[in-house]
Order: C-alpha cells, then structure tokens, then sequence
C-alpha cells in the first residue's frame, strides 16, 4: 500500500490511550481528531534510545511552544501497549504535554503505509518514525524520516511548519 500523504484523511482505526482510571481506553482516530489541529509523531518504540533521549522529550520540553501556535493536543504514538505508552509518558513527565496513543496491534501503521519491519532487532512489525500536522482529521503535513535518520520529525522541525 502506499503511504498517506498531506492532503488524505487519517485511516479509520482503534488506538488506546491510558485512562485516568489506570485502565486502557480506545478510542477511534476518527473521533482522536475530529474537531481539532493535533501534532502526532511516531517512533518505532518506546524506551529505545533516540526516541527517549531525543524523541519525545523535544515535544514534550516545547508543547507550550506548539498551543501558542494554534495546536490543541500534541500526541505520540507507537506499536507498543496503553501499558508501556503510558509508563514511558510517565518516565518523560509528557502527562498534560503529550498524549502518549497506542497502536498495539500496528492497525495505523499498517493503514497509514508507514509500516517498519524491525524483526531482524527483535522488535517485530513497527511503525516508521514521522511527523504530522492533522487538521480536523486530514493530513495537512507528514514528514517521514528516511531509515536511521531523525531530522524532519523533530518538535523544532514541525514547528517551523506551523
């Protein structure tokens, strides 16, 4: 399949976010979106090294940056459990700065074409690394990182597009 591009429409799937109650709760990307201007990026794991060193804690560290620039949530999602999202959004102190989603299954990585084969390190079906600005539902920007780099998905990148 080809990958989504600026312009389509976020694929209708279920993602999971940790509830307040300490429990997973799903939600559709459907109903995630709708009605507001979201920053999501994707990494290929949580807790592995350049998404916790640099990753996460450049979104987290400019979320303030990214609501005076008209954003309603930023969001950070992975092929990994509410569980572990929400323990490494714990880790990064992302709780109010960064909605931590889950993709456990890989359903919008799969839909979105941004699928990662990381097998051959013993991490199975990923997501690639990207960026996103998501008007409403459709994609207004998407920056895919090419394989080993981290550039164009950066909280300083995405916010120069804004």
């Amino acid at each position: 399949m080809a990958a989504v591009k600026a312009g389509d429409k976020v694929p209708s799937t279920t993602i999971r976010m940790m509830g307040a109650d300490g429990r997973p709760a799903a939600t559709t990307t459907d109903d995630y979106f709708a009605g507001k201007k979201v920053v999501l990026f994707a990494v290929p794991g949580a807790f592995t090294p350049t998404c916790s060193a640099k990753h996460l804690p450049g979104f987290v560290e400019k979320a303030g940056d990214f609501k005076s620039k008209g954003v309603d949530a930023v969001a950070c999602i992975a092929v990994n459990d509410a569980f572990v999202m929400g323990a490494w959004g714990d880790s990064a102190n992302a709780g109010g700065k960064v909605d931590m989603l889950s993709d456990g299954n890989g359903d919008l990585a799969k839909a979105m074409g941004l699928e990662l084969d990381a097998s051959g390190g013993g991490l199975g079906q990923r997501c690639q690394r990207f960026a996103m600005i998501v008007d409403n539902g459709t994609i207004t920007q998407l920056n895919v990182e090419e394989p080993g780099a981290f550039e164009v998905s950066s909280a300083e990148y995405v916010l120069g597009q804004l």
